[in-house]
């Protein structure tokens, strides 16, 4: 409580900088600060995902992070897990600025980042440093904008990355690097995953992180069902809906005319819907983790009700504040013991 205080009597001072700048100084703050002890929260919020445990459901989402400097620091947080990434084998500047927004009135942000990072060298760096902490910490792997072959790309990324990350995440979602949705469709997607399965076994053997996938909201039926069959016959630690959309409902910020992907508020319920039909698609035989437009424990607890085993946070954070993990947790613990429920994991998929 007393963080929400505190952010909400600093943020119209953030909120006079420009998102960038702003998210900058959020990392500065956090590697200042450095890592703290992650706090300790009810077993009833404790669940195992992909042979993974995790001490609370709620996650921080790709995107915060890039470059890995700061996750222990996100743990300490309150969050259950933090994603870090996405991660480039070569540095890569991003899209030109301005390349972020707030569209406060909506309680939302475009970006057209485009995976701008500073590279695998560096990264590394950072990922091997922390690499006997305890916290469940993904990497989110990526490729760079003008490689010639984007799957040698991801396969470079599982072999240097797996053996310091928690999960790989691959991303083949996000709408600002050219594309890279192609790699959604079935042929693609397949080849792509076998490169990436390949790898990590060269460097882990049969010990290697699960693999995770992140897709887009903007799927076709016939996209959803293909990419259903694949990650339960590759045998996929988890599937993430969503990424941002690329879609525009109605909106009122005067930003809602920039390209790139909506996130925040207005991606609740087409991210929900998403979740939904992934569920129904792999009959619950993947696990999902639910992203996109959550804000409120009721929103987490909604997605973990449709069938989300974990869920991610971003974009609300930047209206919620720091507190924000800590306050999801509390939330779905009342939750939890409102409907009858002992477990996150006996709640998944029951609406």
């Amino acid at each position: 409580m007393r963080g929400s205080v505190l952010y909400s009597l600093i943020r119209p001072a953030l909120f006079r900088l420009d998102a960038e700048s702003a998210h900058g100084l959020a990392l500065k703050a956090l590697k200042l600060a450095g890592p703290s002890r992650a706090p300790a929260f009810p077993a009833s919020l404790a669940t195992q995902v992909a042979g993974i445990a995790f001490p609370n459901p709620v996650g921080m989402a790709a995107g915060f992070d890039k470059d890995g400097e700061v996750p222990d620091a996100l743990l300490g947080l309150g969050f259950g897990f933090a994603e870090v990434g996405s991660i480039t084998p070569l540095p890569q500047a991003g899209n030109p600025q301005p390349r972020l927004f707030r569209l406060v009135e909506d309680r939302a942000v475009i970006n057209r980042m485009g995976f701008n990072n500073k590279g695998a060298e560096v990264a590394l760096q950072g990922l091997t440093a922390r690499k006997n902490r305890p916290g469940v910490v993904g990497i989110n792997i990526g490729a760079n904008k003008d490689a010639d072959d984007r799957i040698a790309d991801y396969a470079t990324m599982a072999r240097l990355m797996a053996p310091l990350a928690t999960y790989l995440a691959v991303n083949i979602s996000s709408p600002n690097t050219p594309g890279l949705r192609a790699l959604q469709d079935e042929s693609a997607l397949t080849g792509l995953l076998d490169a990436v399965l390949e790898a990590r076994a060269e460097v882990c053997g049969t010990d290697g992180p699960p693999v995770f996938l992140k897709v887009a909201p903007d799927l076709e039926p016939a996209d959803i069902d293909a990419i259903a069959r694949i990650a339960i016959e590759k045998r996929l630690g988890a599937l993430i809906v969503s990424n941002t959309t690329i879609s525009r409902p109605a909106l009122r910020s005067a930003h809602r005319g920039e390209t790139g992907g909506l996130s925040g508020a207005p991606l609740r319920d087409l991210a929900q819907q998403r979740l939904r039909d992934f569920r129904k698609a792999t009959g619950g035989a993947v696990p999902l983790i639910g992203v996109g437009g959550i804000a409120t424990a009721e929103d987490a607890w909604a997605r973990i009700r449709a069938g989300a085993s974990l869920v991610q946070v971003y974009s609300a954070m930047v209206y919620e504040g720091p507190g924000m993990a800590k306050a999801l947790c509390k939330g779905l613990e009342a939750l939890m013991k409102r409907d009858g429920f002992a477990s996150i994991a006996e709640a998944v998929g029951t609406e």
